[in-house]
């Protein structure tokens, strides 16, 4: 497949490198430019392109930037984009860590339906609930035993199938978290959210999710992440999330 990734941070490029690895052509993007990442592509065999290249003449578009950027894209950007192009919404919500407060989300709109709601377009909700290191050395075999797996949320069942496929090239199962409204089960602060579970565990992670208590949660996480972000320090983020989240 081709794809456009648009956001060339730890996740977006590890993304890059996983999808180019498995065989698919890739566009790499960011907001300033593909000289700044020319270094970053080199020898991934994945392409440095304008975020409008980026979303041109693709299958599937990856959204990988942090929340409050989304309100900077421009805002005819997907216009000229075919109606089956799949766009996939990687991102989260950190408010005081990289976001401002967003009223409607704080009022409980489900991160990616805002994110829908600024594209434009309908999105898949999938790679949000991975660390980009378990996204980098994570993957296995289909079959594995131990194989973590992501949720994906979305309304389109033809769409999400496609990125359950990808997710599987990549080494990961993708299992269907039902319709994006619903997708807050998979936010920061919900128990499937950076805990490396497997099929069996992302479902019932899924089921226990709690709405009132993942802000909570969310920022206790945060909270806890804030001190080695600050230092440089490594930090066991799928230890952290287990810890505060439990083992479904």
């Amino acid at each position: 497949m081709k794809i456009g990734i648009v956001g060339a941070g730890m996740l977006g490029a590890t993304l890059a490198r996983r999808c180019t690895a498995a065989g698919h052509a890739v566009k790499l993007a960011n907001a300033r430019g593909p000289d700044s990442i020319r270094d970053l592509v080199e020898g991934m065999g994945t392409r440095a392109v304008t975020v409008a290249e980026a979303v041109a003449d693709v299958d599937i578009i990856v959204v990988s930037i942090p929340q409050g950027a989304v309100e900077t894209l421009s805002a005819g950007l997907f216009h000229e984009v075919p109606d089956d192009v799949v766009i996939i919404d990687t991102g989260n919500y950190y408010p005081g860590l990289r976001d401002q407060p967003i009223a409607e989300i704080e009022a409980g709109l489900a991160e990616g339906l805002w994110v829908s709601r600024q594209l434009g377009r309908p999105v898949v909700k999938a790679l949000n609930s991975i660390s980009f290191t378990s996204l980098a050395d994570g993957g296995r075999a289909s079959g594995a035993p131990g194989r973590i797996a992501l949720p994906v949320s979305g309304d389109d069942p033809a769409a999400k199938a496609v990125v359950v496929r990808l997710l599987d090239e990549i080494g990961f199962d993708g299992v269907d978290a039902g319709a994006l409204a619903e997708s807050w089960r998979q936010q920061p602060g919900t128990p499937v959210y950076c805990t490396d579970l497997d099929r069996e565990g992302v479902t019932r992670g899924l089921d226990l999710a709690d709405k009132a208590q993942s802000p909570a949660r969310r920022d206790q996480f945060i909270a806890q992440m804030l001190p080695a972000l600050r230092t440089g320090e490594k930090i066991d983020l799928v230890a952290l999330g287990r810890t505060i989240y439990g083992a479904p």
